[in-house]
């Protein structure tokens, strides 16, 4: 893929960003808040759709667990995200709306994909009502069911069986391609929260540090977790081979930094390494 032909193509697109906490309706308000903006094209869990129809990528709300529909919502997964950015480029809109939980999903999605930072940003409480909100999320909590602002015989073809039913927008009286959403429920849904103990996650960096030939002893492992945000702190020994200090040094906070967000769906505030002794075996 050429990137600088695919830069080329995406910076032409006005990007807006429509931002809500999860179940309060933004799926369900999208079409409605794309037309208000002239938006023909909307990015929403993974999924590119314009008019009721998908043009490319995989839904989030396709996945069997929350980590992956996180990774997926974000386009983590590389031949996802390589899907997306080739339809993107070529068939860029004007204009296009993400949809995501907060302002750093956002910057998340538009940098995985290479999209400008957003021109415009619209929450959730500019469009509906207070009563409205809690509404939607009385809906979630009560039935753990999501919408997809899809017909019905998209949804079919990406949800494998997890299709429970079809409903039509609050704006009803507009064009009926436009006005329609449907109802999954994902394996996923649950109540609750998902948890990784710390010393799985000692165990996880570990294992991440010993692959590999550089790492003679790892003296300390000290993780500490702040609000979902992993800050680690290592000591080891290295065997050089015919490499500096520094660059396996800075290989390993990749590796850190790559695996741990990868396998855990948490993010690495910080790789703090020091070497405590150096070794030249060959």
């Amino acid at each position: 893929m050429n990137s600088s032909k695919n830069s080329e193509g995406l910076s032409k697109i006005k990007i807006f960003a429509f931002v809500g906490p999860a179940g309060t309706g933004k799926s369900h308000r999208a079409t409605h808040v794309a037309k208000q903006n002239g938006i023909d094209v909307i990015i929403d869990d993974g999924l590119v759709i314009s008019r009721g129809r998908i043009l490319a990528g995989r839904s989030a709300k396709s996945e069997v667990n929350r980590l992956r529909a996180i990774k997926r919502a974000i386009f983590e997964y590389e031949d996802h995200r390589d899907e997306v950015i080739r339809y993107l480029t070529k068939n860029p809109p004007n204009k296009l709306m993400i949809l995501a939980t907060s302002e750093g999903m956002i910057n998340k999605i538009v940098k995985r994909l290479g999209l400008n930072p957003p021109s415009k940003f619209i929450s959730i409480e500019e469009i509906s009502s207070p009563e409205e909100i809690e509404a939607a999320l009385r809906e979630r909590r009560e039935k753990k069911q999501h919408v997809v602002p899809v017909a019905k015989a998209q949804v079919q073809q990406n949800f494998a069986g997890k299709l429970v039913s079809q409903i039509r927008g609050f704006f009803r009286g507009r064009e009926k391609d436009e006005s329609r959403n449907t109802i999954v429920k994902p394996l996923f849904s649950f109540n609750g929260r998902v948890t990784i103990e710390h010393d799985a996650l000692v165990e996880i960096s570990r294992k991440l540090l010993e692959l590999g030939n550089h790492i003679k002893k790892i003296r300390e492992l000290d993780i500490e977790i702040y609000d979902d945000k992993i800050s680690i702190d290592i000591e080891i020994d290295l065997n050089l081979g015919n490499k500096s200090a520094l660059s396996i040094a800075r290989a390993l906070q990749r590796k850190l930094l790559k695996g741990l967000s990868y396998l855990t769906g948490m993010e690495i505030k910080q790789v703090n390494i020091k070497v405590n002794e150096i070794f030249y075996e060959h």
